[in-house]
């Protein structure tokens, strides 16, 4: 009987080490390494946690949305930080500003009602050595800033509003006079920018109507965005550049839960560009990215490598639900830049997006800076996996000898296409696998 119970106790613990195996080999990144348990770690942010509370309106910061309370309201942030830290609370109601800065230990949180509204006025806004399209220069600070600030948090049910129309009808109208004007040259913020910290966390907020990139996050580890609502329109006007989230020189970062549409962007990698980006210290690679569990409505790419952009390494975008994007995963290749590409999943994907997969040289503002070979750029291992999907081409890719496409993977697809053509030889080692197109098995 004990020599049974023995056999039975190591047929369950190797059923359990069996299942426990399953597991781990089922939760790794691209590269084969596991996906570490920070993950799946995804409660909200408890301000309870966070140290004493700094209501704005307890320091003279009035509930007039006609007033930009610019200075009120870094005093507050200011006093939080010489108190030792503690969360700058948004009340309930709409408080308008200029660029804020927050500091070491100190957190935002806007309570369900509260709206901390960006000014239209770009005076109020402060200029500063900041990041912006792959180069580090002066420019205007964003409506809310943290740099250095390891274990930053924005947190709660309320609203920041980038309040971004006078922006984008200024930008139109300089268009009209001048169609090759950049971003650059038409002034406006950010709506978040935060660089150089570790810990950072985002949940529950609204950001909305950006006048420019909405979400930018530069050079930082351990960030997670959880269930945040992030919008700005593609009608009547037009908000031009208002990336959902732009993430630049990053590593290990969750983005969860979120709804994301906007008029470019969803998901950007940035990290520099130039014929010597990856020779540049402020430039660099984002690693291990996740994007899961969150519904686009339109985007001009739900999934976007470039334009700015030298190095992505195990990138997933997963159980997604997609709406009117552009397209599902582009590869913008930029010619003047030395681009890698490797070890992207995107997989459980349902909706629809104008390309499926979209991958052609990208020569918006092209500049060699008097080098006078154009780099070669590679993209390798990517794969696309159980995808029930519409669009209108599936294979939008440009066979170019400035890049080199190789071990793509295309598994248990299900797609309606207008254009069906996949070309397999543009793509070194392409595999196809149970490739359903309009109703016919093709591979």
């Amino acid at each position: 009987m004990e020599r049974n119970n023995l056999k039975l106790l190591a047929f369950i613990f190797a059923i359990i080490f069996h299942v426990h195996a399953l597991a781990q080999k089922q939760d790794l990144f691209p590269d084969g390494t596991p996906i570490p348990d920070w993950f799946r770690q995804v409660e909200e942010t408890d301000v309870r946690t966070l140290g004493k509370k700094f209501p704005i309106t307890d320091y003279g910061v009035v509930n007039d949305s006609t007033i930009i309370q610019t200075q009120k309201i870094q005093a507050v942030i200011d006093k939080a930080s010489q108190s030792g830290g503690g969360v700058v609370i948004i009340p309930k109601g709409t408080f308008s500003s200029g660029s804020l800065f927050f500091k070491p230990n100190t957190h935002l949180h806007l309570v369900e009602g509260a709206t901390l509204k960006g000014s239209d006025d770009i005076s109020n806004f402060a200029i500063v050595n900041t990041r912006m399209e792959g180069q580090t220069l002066k420019y205007f600070a964003a409506l809310v800033n943290a740099d250095k600030v390891d274990g930053f948090t924005i947190s709660g049910k309320g609203t920041i509003n980038g309040n971004g129309l006078r922006y984008w009808e200024s930008f139109w109208l300089r268009r009209e006079v001048n169609p090759k004007c950049t971003n650059m040259d038409e002034l406006r913020p950010r709506l978040v920018y935060i660089s150089n910290s570790k810990d950072v966390q985002l949940s529950g907020v609204r950001l909305i109507n950006s006048p420019f990139w909405t979400t930018h996050i530069y050079k930082c580890e351990n960030v997670k965005l959880l269930n945040l609502y992030i919008f700005s329109p593609s009608e009547p006007v037009k908000a031009p550049s208002t990336d959902a989230v732009d993430l630049d020189v990053c590593t290990n970062v969750l983005i969860k839960n979120c709804y994301m549409s906007v008029n470019d962007d969803a998901v950007a990698l940035k990290g520099g560009k130039g014929p010597l980006a990856d020779k540049d210290e402020n430039n660099g690679s984002n690693r291990n990215i996740i994007i899961e569990d969150c519904v686009y409505g339109f985007c001009h790419g739900a999934l976007t490598l470039g334009s700015e952009s030298i190095h992505n390494h195990n990138i997933i975008l997963r159980r997604t639900r997609v709406d009117n994007a552009k397209r599902l995963l582009w590869l913008k290749m930029r010619p003047d830049t030395p681009q890698n590409y490797e070890y992207i999943l995107v997989e459980d994907i349902t909706g629809n997006a104008s390309n499926f997969l979209f991958i052609q040289p990208w020569t918006q503002f092209f500049d060699l800076k008097g080098q006078t070979n154009i780099p070669l750029s590679y993209s390798s291992n990517v794969t696309m996996r159980n995808i029930n999907f519409k669009c209108s081409t599936l294979f939008n890719v440009s066979n170019s000898d400035q890049y080199e496409l190789s071990n793509f993977t295309f598994e248990n697809l299900n797609i309606e296409a207008t254009k069906d053509t996949i070309h397999t030889d543009y793509i070194k080692d392409f595999t196809l696998k149970n490739v359903i197109i309009n109703g016919e098995k093709k591979y």
